[in-house]
């Protein structure tokens, strides 16, 4: 018993143990997932703080289209930050929209930084913002050109947002300009820039000066390459609506695109000169004038100008400055100044006319000679030439200045007034054909038609009674007994000629042989005796005699009235 006691197996013996001693814990694979969670959440908390940035505020007139939470801050289409609130300002007239942006975004928040709101935009024929029809809009920013001295601006944290988008992102290669004009038409933000008919930039805005006087101040943006194609001398021109004319070829109608024909635009060409280099070219910032239209840009290219004035006493209803100035239908000069002369000097009230000549359009560089241009028309007045008023549409009621040539002028002087050459006028056009009118009707109403008429009835009586009078009657009898007895004796001279012009060949025959006669009987007296020399004589005698005979046979032949009238 003792030794079965001492024994006892291991399980008995730590059945016997207190239950003080600690048990082994076993590990459980359920414990894994909230362990990763845990890691997980931590993970995106710390990659949270990681990828934000600083935090913003952008102030803009209206939170139209922002969502706190939603909207988001893009840069080509990549998101940048998002919108955390949106807020009132203290005044109530603008809204401050908090944004988280991301991180690395930072060295871009510059003062030279710009933000403005992505929605559909309706610009003249231009629509933008499509996209966010669908998703919302969005903020877009663009972080701003990088100086020439490689200033990249200083770090800011609250900024102005833009209502409109800007004209010249930081990313677009080209150029500033600045254009002069009195006044824009339809021009306005985001018109087009054209160059040949390509779109080439855009205007971005326009200044107007203080106090509303002078100039008004376009500033426009060329992209590159065509930025290269400016040059100082450069001429820009309004292509804004759509352009009507009447010319020798009918209606034309003229429009530079659908857009600039409803947010207007602006066009620019190449000087004539053509031999220019990159160092010609115009810079950045270089102001140019405006022009009303395209041919107004090439009339101020022309440099050498004559000018002259004429003066006129007719209508000049439909004539402005700008108005064609022509020789021979071929533009040659433009009307400057059309005033009313009220000169007491002169007499009456007149109209006087500012023409400016330009040489170049007709003539070329090497054919001009300064200062002889005014002489040159000297001499063309001295000729003829006159100017004078012409209808230059009939349709539009335009009205121009012709310069023709009158064939036996009046004489006709030339004065100077200052710089400028007078020249003599006359009536021309519908003045001209009316002042032809009122002349002749002026003579026919000085004409004495009444008397006239009195007189040719007179005539017309006494005539009726010298014709019925007994003299004329007597006098038609006589004349016809007269006749009668002509008759008559033209026929007895015809009868009695008869026998005689019978003859006349046989007379003729018989003179011929005796001068052939003759001529045997000279041939058989030779010598230089005087005998010979008469009968030689004789025998040329002969001959114009039978000559003149034959020329009258055949006269009297063709002719026998001749005997009675006279050859």
């Amino acid at each position: 018993m003792n030794g079965q006691n001492h024994h006892q197996s291991p399980d008995e013996n730590d059945s016997t143990m207190p239950d003080a001693v600690v048990r082994r814990i076993r590990f459980s694979i359920i414990w894994i997932i909230p362990v990763l969670s845990v890691v997980i959440a931590g993970f995106l908390i710390w990659k949270s703080f990681a990828n934000n940035g600083p935090e913003i505020t952008v102030m803009f007139d209206t939170a139209d289209g922002l969502t706190s939470g939603q909207t988001q801050v893009k840069n080509k289409a990549v998101v940048l930050g998002t919108v955390q609130g949106i807020s009132l300002t203290d005044d109530l007239r603008h809204v401050n929209v908090r944004i988280r942006m991301n991180a690395g975004s930072s060295p871009m928040l510059t003062d030279k930084a710009r933000f403005w709101v992505v929605r559909p935009r309706i610009n003249g024929a231009s629509i933008t913002g499509l996209e966010t029809l669908m998703s919302g809009a969005y903020i877009a920013f663009d972080p701003g050109p990088e100086g020439n001295d490689g200033d990249k601006g200083h770090r800011k944290t609250e900024f102005r947002g833009l209502e409109a988008p800007p004209g010249v992102r930081s990313d677009q290669p080209g150029r500033t300009y600045t254009l002069i004009t009195p006044t824009i038409g339809s021009i306005g933000q985001g018109a087009p820039v054209f160059f040949r008919d390509v779109d080439v930039g855009e205007v971005l805005g326009y200044t107007v000066p203080p106090g509303g006087r002078g100039p008004i101040l376009i500033q426009l943006f060329v992209r590159e390459p065509y930025d290269h194609y400016l040059y100082p001398d450069t001429r820009f021109w309004n292509v804004s609506g759509v352009q009507v004319g009447f010319g020798a070829g009918g209606l034309k109608v003229q429009m530079q695109s659908l857009q600039a024909l409803f947010s207007g635009g602006v066009a620019f060409g190449l000087p004539r000169d053509n031999n220019r280099t990159a160092r010609d070219e115009a810079p950045a910032d270089t102001v140019f004038k405006l022009y009303d239209s395209q041919a107004d840009s090439e009339s101020a290219g022309y440099h050498e100008r004559v000018p002259l004035a004429t003066y006129v006493t007719s209508s000049v209803k439909g004539l402005a400055p700008g108005s064609q100035v022509t020789m021979f239908g071929i533009q040659i000069g433009s009307v400057t100044s059309v005033k009313l002369d009220l000169d007491q000097k002169a007499g009456h009230p007149r109209v006087r006319i500012g023409m400016q000549i330009q040489p170049e359009r007709v003539l070329a560089a090497n054919e001009i000679r300064h200062g002889a241009l005014t002489d040159m028309f000297k001499t063309l007045v001295d000729n003829g030439l006159r100017a004078s008023t012409d209808s230059a549409s009939l349709l539009t009621g335009e009205t121009m200045i012709s310069l023709n040539f009158v064939k036996n002028p009046p004489p006709a002087t030339t004065s100077m007034e200052g710089p400028t050459l007078v020249i003599p006028s006359q009536a021309g056009g519908m003045n001209g054909i009316m002042d032809s009118l009122s002349t002749v009707a002026s003579r026919l109403a000085a004409m004495p038609f009444e008397q006239i008429g009195v007189n040719a009835n007179n005539l017309l009586a006494n005539a009726d009674k010298t014709l019925t009078s007994p003299e004329v009657k007597q006098s038609l009898a006589s004349l016809k007994e007269s006749l009668k007895n002509l008759q008559a004796m033209s026929a007895q001279l015809r009868s009695g000629m008869g026998p005689l012009m019978q003859r006349l060949p046989e007379m003729t025959n018989q003179l011929d042989q005796t001068l052939q006669n003759a001529n045997h009987l000279l041939a058989g007296y030779g010598g230089n005796s005087d005998f010979h020399r008469n009968l030689q004589a004789m025998v040329i005698q002969l001959g114009q005699a039978a000559r003149s005979l034959r020329f009258l046979s055949e006269f009297l032949t063709n002719h026998p009235t001749a005997l009675i009238s006279g050859r």
